[in-house]
């Protein structure tokens, strides 16, 4: 896709189409990493941000775990 740098005050801008920020999961703040001739434009928050604080969250309202844990067959007692 190509477009224009635009003039912002002593600045310039690009401007990001709603569908292409939607289809990068671009949130308010992103992150710039300039390299050779390129400009990087990515999303500030990782993947899988919150999710440690939120299971946290979850197992002190639920108590612990929602389900028991399943044993499996790597369980058994390991020879080394």
């Amino acid at each position: 896709m190509r477009t224009k740098l635009v003039r912002i005050g002593n600045s310039r801008g690009v401007r990001l189409p709603k569908p292409l920020i939607e289809e990068s999961d671009l949130s308010e703040e992103v992150e710039l990493v300039a390299g050779d001739r390129t400009i990087l434009i990515r999303s500030a928050v990782g993947p899988r941000a919150g999710w440690a604080e939120a299971a946290a969250a979850l197992a002190r309202r639920e108590g612990g775990l929602l389900d028991a844990p399943t044993p499996t067959h790597f369980d058994a007692d390991w020879t080394w």
